[in-house]
């Protein structure tokens, strides 16, 4: 055996969760950061049944796959229902989230102070590249459906999948 474990390092491990419906540049900067900070950092892709996805979860899943590919210590799985159960089914302590605006603090405190209640799971906040501090998954799919440029936003996988399923709709 190779690497930290075998060295009797624990294998330092974090999460970084959403819907990713669909990936966008603003994600994978902060999935690129955490891979460089972390062993094994997991993709968790939130399974929603009341809300419906422009993409299946397996599509994201396998997009998400093909553009975190380079990085080697990422893995891509879906989770539903608490995040701190997957946390602990897997043994990650911390879970990674993006930072786009003081708005979002609020919201992700409060969610960050809950999963350490329930689990003593770490959040650690990364604030989100200027670059793409106005990004979200929502806009990109807005900005599509309209006939918006959205390729210097996406990955060129996703721009394709997008373009490809927009055109179907």
């Amino acid at each position: 055996m190779t690497g930290p474990e075998s060295e009797g390092s624990p294998v330092r491990r974090a999460v970084c969760p959403g819907s990713f419906d669909p990936i966008t540049n603003g994600h994978l900067d902060i999935i690129a950061r955490a891979s460089s900070l972390y062993d094994e950092v997991y993709v968790a892709v939130m399974i929603n049944q009341a809300k419906k996805g422009l993409f299946e979860v397996e599509e994201r899943i396998d997009l998400i796959g093909r553009v975190t590919a380079e990085y080697g210590n990422v893995r891509v799985e879906a989770f539903h229902g608490l995040l701190v159960d997957f946390c602990k089914q897997r043994d990650i302590p911390a879970i990674v989230k993006g930072l786009r605006a003081v708005s979002d603090f609020d919201y992700e405190l409060q969610m960050a102070q809950m999963n350490n209640g329930l689990s003593g799971v770490e959040t650690l906040f990364i604030p989100t590249n200027p670059t793409y501090s106005f990004l979200s998954s929502s806009l990109v799919k807005e900005v599509a459906t309209w006939g918006g440029d959205v390729s210097h936003l996406v990955p060129p996988e996703v721009l394709s999948a997008l373009s490809e399923r927009l055109r179907k709709d």
